[in-house]
C-alpha cells in the first residue's frame, strides 16, 4: 500500500472544556513540535473550523452548548474529512457505535494515558492516502482507491475515512485472514499491541459490514470467531 507522509508539523485542534486537561494535552503535543489550537466549547470549535484548517481534531464528547457529536456531524455533513479522535468517559458499545457512525475515526475512553493519545494521533496523521488510481473489487463491490469511494451493485456507499482504510485493507488481503493485530499494525499504525483497540476495531468492522453487506444474501465480509476477518464471495 502506498502511504502519504504525515505532516512534519501537524496542526491540531483540541476541543475540551476542562481547562486542566486542555492545557495538559496542548503542552504535551507542543513538546512534540506540533502546532496546537484549543477550543473550550462546541460553538468555539465550529467557529474556528469555519475559518481555519487543521490536520487532526481531538474532540471531547461532553461539551457545553453543542456537544462533540454535534460538532462531528456538522463537519461530516459539510464534507470535511479531517481525522477526528473522540475523547469520552462514555465507553459502552452503543456509545462507540454512535460516535463512529457520526464519522469519528478513532475513539479514546477517559481516563487515558497521554502516550496512547499521542500514538493514536500519529496513526491518524499517517492514515493511508493512496496515490494510484487502481480499483479493487470483490464480487459486485468496487473501491476506487484514488477517489476513496465504494460502489456495490451500482449503488454508492457512504463511508468514513477510517472505513475506507479498513475496506481497502480487507480487499488487498482478499481471501486471507486479517487479524486485529494486522489491522492495529497496518491501518491504525500502532507500534505495539493495544488491547484497548480491540473493541474499536470490532465496532468499525460491524459498521462497515452493515454498510457493505446489509441485508444482502451474498455477504462479503466474514468474521472468523476468535481469529479475525476475511473478505470474499464465499463464507469461510
Amino acid at each position: 500500500m502506498a502511504h502519504s507522509s504525515p505532516p512534519i508539523h501537524p496542526r491540531i485542534l483540541i476541543v475540551e472544556d476542562e481547562a486542566k486537561t486542555r492545557a495538559s494535552l496542548a503542552e504535551g503535543l507542543q513538546m512534540e513540535g506540533w502546532t496546537v489550537a484549543t477550543s473550550a466549547s462546541g460553538d468555539e470549535a465550529l467557529g474556528f473550523l469555519a475559518k481555519e484548517s487543521c490536520d487532526l481534531v481531538v474532540l471531547d464528547w461532553m461539551l457545553p452548548d453543542r456537544d462533540g457529536l454535534h460538532v462531528l456531524r456538522h463537519l461530516r455533513e459539510r464534507g470535511r474529512q479531517t481525522p477526528v479522535l473522540m475523547l469520552t468517559a462514555r465507553d459502552s458499545v452503543d456509545d462507540r457505535v454512535q460516535g463512529l457512525e457520526a464519522g469519528a475515526d478513532d475513539y479514546l475512553a477517559k481516563p487515558f494515558a497521554f502516550a496512547e493519545l499521542l500514538a493514536r494521533s500519529r496513526a491518524l496523521l499517517r492514515r493511508p492516502m493512496l496515490s494510484s488510481g487502481a480499483f479493487l473489487s470483490c464480487g459486485n463491490l468496487q473501491l476506487d482507491t484514488k477517489a476513496r469511494t465504494a460502489v456495490r451493485a451500482g449503488q454508492q456507499i457512504a463511508l468514513t475515512p477510517r472505513e475506507v482504510d479498513i475496506l481497502e485493507y480487507l480487499l488487498r488481503y482478499q481471501g486471507q485472514v486479517v487479524t486485529r493485530e494486522m489491522l492495529e499494525r497496518d491501518v491504525w499504525k500502532q507500534p505495539r499491541r493495544f488491547s484497548s483497540l480491540d473493541n474499536v476495531i470490532d465496532v468499525q468492522i460491524m459498521r462497515l459490514r452493515k454498510k457493505i453487506d446489509g441485508d444482502r444474501a451474498d455477504k462479503l465480509i466474514h468474521t472468523l470467531r476468535g481469529i479475525g476477518y476475511r473478505m470474499g464471495n464465499e463464507s469461510p
